[in-house]
C-alpha cells in the first residue's frame, strides 16, 4: 500500500482548501465561536481542524472512505488483518475487546495486574474473571506479567474460560512470554487479548520486545499517546485470525464508543502511522542509542540504580524489557519516588512518569533528545545531592505477594451495584470492596469490587496515602473509609 498517503489529514486540507461552511456541530465554527482568551492558549488551528467526521471530513454517507483507508493502511504498517481507531482511548478498546470474547457469567483469564480499565470492563459486562497470578519479585517488590505457566494451569482449572486476557509490556517495561500465552490459548481453542498499551512503538524497530501480533495474539490494544506521536485518547485495536468477527468487534466497540469522535484524534493516528513506516526506523536507531546513554550516566549518580534486564529479566521474572522505560530505584537515597518526582517537579520543571515507594521511572520515546535526556540528568543529579531534605520518608507497609492477594467472593459488577455503604478504613477488614483502590498511576488496583478486604492491603494503601501515593478513583481519595457491600444480616 502507498503508505505516503495520509487520508484523514488528506481529507481535513481538502476541508479547508474548499472553505467549506458547517451548519452542524461543534457549536464553536470554526473557532468563530470561541472565546479569543481560549483561542489564545489552545491556538486557532485546533478550532479550525476540529470538525465532523461526517457531513465534514466525509460526506454524509462516507462515500469517500477516509477513516476505512486510514485504518487499511494502519493495518497494513504492523501486519495485522484489521484495524480500528478510537478516540475515548484504550480503556475503551479493551473493553470492547473483552466484550467480544466473553459475555455475563462467562469466564475471562485475567493477568492480576490489569489496568482499571480491564476492571471497569468486567463490571460492565459482568464477565467472571479468573485471576492469574503475576510473577512477584520479592527483593524488589515489584510484580512481572503472569508466565504462561500459570495460564496453562488456570486452564487446567477453567476449561471453560472463553479467552484470556494479559497485560504487556507494563509501565515498568516488563513483558510477558506473549508467543507462549498465545499458544495455550489457541490449544484450547480460544483467543488472546493483549492489552499493549504501552506498545505502540513495538512494530517499528526490531531491537525492541516482540509486539502482540508477531507473537499470535489474536486482538491487541494499543494507546498511541503513550509512546507514539498520538493525541491523547488516541487508541488503536488490531485483529487477526478467527477467533474473533471483525463485525463483533466492531459492534462491540460501537456499543461503548462515542458517536462524535475527534477528527484531531483520527488525524494524529493517521500521520504517526505515516511518520513511523517512512522514518520510524531510524527514530528508534536513535532513541534506542539515547536510552542507553542515558542509562549509563543515571548509574554513575550516586544513590541511584537503573534497572536492566539483569534485574527483571529471566525465570520467574519478565521474558523482556523496553529500554525505552527507565526505572530508576532510589531506594538507597533513603526516601520514596513520590518525594523524588514532586522535588524534582518542584525545583526543575519536570515530570517523572511512574513513582512508587522506592522507584521513580523517565518515559523515552523517539521525541526526546539530548536537551531533554539533559534535563533529566541534571535533575536527578541535582535530587540525590539534596536527598537528605526528603529524608525521613514516611514508610509504606508493603506486603508479601500472599498479604496483597485478595479473595474474590462476589463477581465484580454485583458489589459495585449493589447496596453500598462508607465505613471507617479499620472497619473495613473482612468486607467485601464495592469500588476500585487504585494507587495511580500505574493504575493498578490493590482491591476490586468484589474483593474482600484484608488488614494487610487496607495498612498498605492507608500508609501509602500518607507517603505520597495518589488513589483518584476511591470515594474517599485519603482512604479514611472505603465503600463496601452492605452484609445480609437475615
Amino acid at each position: 500500500m502507498d503508505h505516503s498517503q495520509a487520508p484523514v489529514l488528506d481529507a481535513l486540507a481538502a476541508y479547508h482548501a474548499e472553505n467549506q461552511t458547517p451548519f452542524t456541530p461543534p457549536g464553536h465554527k470554526q473557532g468563530r465561536g470561541a472565546d479569543p482568551r481560549v483561542r489564545a492558549v489552545l491556538g486557532d488551528s485546533v478550532f479550525r481542524s476540529d470538525v465532523l467526521a461526517t457531513s465534514g471530513l466525509d460526506d454524509r454517507t462516507s462515500s469517500r472512505g477516509v477513516l476505512a483507508k486510514a485504518q487499511e493502511l494502519m493495518a497494513d504498517a504492523v501486519g495485522a488483518e484489521q484495524t480500528f481507531f478510537s478516540t475515548c482511548g484504550s480503556s475503551l478498546s479493551v473493553k470492547a475487546a473483552m466484550l467480544s470474547v466473553a459475555g455475563p457469567h462467562e469466564k475471562l483469564l485475567v493477568g492480576r495486574d490489569a489496568h482499571k480499565s480491564v476492571v471497569s470492563g468486567l463490571v460492565l459486562a459482568g464477565i467472571v474473571p479468573v485471576w492469574v497470578d503475576p510473577q512477584w519479585d520479592a527483593e524488589r517488590h515489584l510484580a512481572h506479567p503472569p508466565s504462561a505457566d500459570a495460564f496453562r494451569a488456570a486452564f487446567a482449572e477453567h476449561p471453560d474460560a472463553r479467552g484470556a486476557l494479559v497485560t504487556t509490556p507494563t509501565p515498568y517495561g516488563t513483558c510477558s512470554d506473549l508467543p507462549g500465552i498465545a499458544a495455550t490459548c489457541h490449544e484450547h481453542g480460544v483467543p488472546l487479548i493483549v492489552d499493549e498499551a504501552w506498545g505502540a512503538h513495538l512494530p517499528f524497530h526490531p531491537d525492541l520486545p516482540t509486539w502482540a501480533m508477531d507473537a499470535g495474539a489474536d486482538v491487541c490494544v494499543t494507546s498511541v499517546h503513550k509512546m507514539g506521536s498520538g493525541l491523547e485518547q488516541s487508541s488503536v485495536f488490531h485483529l487477526q485470525g478467527d477467533l474473533i468477527q471483525p463485525e463483533v468487534l466492531k459492534n462491540r466497540e460501537d456499543l461503548l464508543g462515542t458517536t462524535s469522535p475527534s477528527v484531531l484524534v483520527y488525524a494524529a493516528l493517521d500521520g504517526w502511522r505515516r511518520q513511523m513506516v517512512q522514518h520510524g526506523h531510524a527514530l528508534y536507531d536513535d532513541a534506542l542509542a539515547l536510552a542507553k546513554t542515558v542509562r549509563a550516566r543515571i548509574a554513575e549518580i550516586d544513590g541511584l540504580h537503573v534497572h536492566g534486564r539483569d534485574d527483571f529479566c529471566g525465570p520467574g521474572r519478565a521474558a523482556d524489557l523496553d529500554p525505552l522505560q527507565v526505572i530508576v530505584d532510589i531506594s538507597a537515597l533513603g526516601t520514596t519516588g513520590y518525594r523524588i518526582a514532586d522535588w524534582i517537579r518542584e525545583h526543575h520543571r519536570i515530570n517523572l512518569h511512574l513513582s512508587d515507594h522506592r522507584r521513580t521511572s523517565a518515559q523515552l520515546t523517539h521525541a526526546d533528545d539530548a536537551s531533554s535526556t539533559d534535563a533529566l540528568i541534571a535533575a536527578l543529579s541535582d535530587v540525590a545531592r539534596h536527598a537528605d531534605e526528603l529524608r525521613p520518608a514516611p514508610t509504606v507497609e508493603v506486603p508479601d505477594p500472599a498479604g496483597l492477594r485478595l479473595e474474590q467472593v462476589m463477581l465484580p459488577r454485583d458489589a459495585f451495584f449493589g447496596r453500598v455503604e462508607q465505613v471507617p478504613w479499620q472497619k473495613a477488614v473482612g468486607r467485601v470492596s464495592a469500588e476500585m483502590l487504585t494507587p495511580y498511576p500505574p493504575g493498578i488496583p490493590a482491591a476490586l469490587p468484589g474483593e474482600k478486604l484484608t488488614s494487610e492491603v487496607l495498612h498498605y494503601l492507608r500508609s501509602g496515602v500518607d507517603a505520597g501515593m495518589v488513589v483518584p478513583d476511591a470515594a474517599d481519595t485519603e482512604v479514611k473509609t472505603v465503600r463496601v457491600t452492605v452484609e445480609d444480616r437475615a
